[in-house]
């Protein structure tokens, strides 16, 4: 454990670098619970880390990866123990504190959710922080009425992406029969399909946003944001709901009071950094019993030297489902 590998994002002439450099322990950041990492995976917020101005790494030198999964090393917390299989996601981990993509992560005790039986160390990062994300949005939404509806319309934004395409899964397992899933390009079509969506429509088949349109759906899972947001909005039914986990469409929401004040519609925003243990042990539990689409997910597997490759194509809008990190 002299050296190991890490991926370390720099500020370098003004400009932000990243790349596979060997480390030391010294290098990681403060924690009561060493790890040896077995899993990471990659999300959109990590290749946002490694962007100039994305907005999300709060100082350099820094190992990104929010998520994890690994076998306990040594802990000075009396909850875990050496060789306990664990798995992190959120927190400050990979944004103010060292993160997942490096072979071993120093964290706070805090963080850690024992491994759900039911689940390997890999199953845990198919899920990763998007699955979670999805977990999330699914269970906000059957607390808004959809879990009294099997026949329910919802519509799923970015549905072949990685938390879009767990919360299709999700959602089919269920036994929702009305899911309607957004898509860009063609190719992506015949994906939906395969993880669960009964309908496909393309942004320009949504219309022009307007105050108030047609009531075209129930339900809205969202994870894009932006105009494909405010188009929906206007759409929804009578008490209607929409959850919000994700900006790749634009941070601005562009619309107007009407859907809310006469349909009753409600906006879920999901964050995944900060849910609460009793949260999260609750939604692991469903990903790991009822819930537990991950062997059935659309995922593939990388080291940790295609990294970077990778991250570019999430950048470029070439990524399908979930990447997972084995060490």
């Amino acid at each position: 454990m002299d050296q190991f590998k890490a991926l370390v994002v720099k500020e370098s002439d003004d400009n932000i670098v990243h790349g596979i450099e060997e480390i030391t322990l010294d290098q990681l950041d403060e924690g009561n619970v060493l790890i040896k990492v077995a899993y990471s995976s990659l999300n959109y917020k990590d290749m946002l880390a490694v962007q100039p101005k994305g907005g999300v790494i709060r100082r350099y030198p820094m190992i990104p990866g929010i998520d994890l999964s690994g076998t306990v090393v040594t802990s000075e917390d009396d909850r875990f123990t050496e060789g306990q299989e664990v798995l992190i996601t959120g927190y400050d981990l990979g944004v103010s504190h060292t993160g997942g993509l490096s072979e071993y992560a120093r964290v706070n005790a805090d963080w850690i959710i024992p491994l759900p039986e039911g689940l390997s160390l890999k199953d845990a990062m198919v899920y990763g922080t998007a699955g979670f994300t999805a977990a999330q949005s699914v269970y906000a939404l059957e607390q808004h009425g959809l879990a009294d509806n099997k026949d329910a319309r919802v519509i799923i934004t970015g549905a072949t992406g990685g938390v879009g395409s767990v919360a299709l899964q999700l959602l089919s397992k269920a036994g929702y029969t009305n899911l309607t899933a957004l898509v860009r390009k063609d190719y992506q079509v015949e994906v939906a399909k395969n993880l669960g969506a009964h309908h496909i429509v393309f942004p320009d088949d949504l219309g022009d946003k307007r105050m108030l349109s047609r009531a075209s759906y129930d339900f809205a899972l969202d994870t894009v944001g932006g105009d494909v947001a405010a188009t929906i909005i206007p759409q929804l039914a009578d008490n209607g709901s929409i959850s919000m986990c994700g900006n790749a469409a634009g941070v601005k929401l562009e619309t107007n009071v009407l859907p809310f004040i006469l349909r009753g519609v409600n906006i879920l925003g999901i964050n995944s950094v900060t849910e609460t243990n009793e949260r999260r042990l609750l939604l692991w539990d469903h990903l790991a019993t009822d819930w537990n689409i991950s062997s059935d997910a659309l995922s593939n597997e990388i080291t940790l030297d295609e990294v970077p490759s990778v991250l570019a194509k999430i950048k470029d809008g070439q990524h399908l489902g979930r990447t997972i990190v084995k060490f």
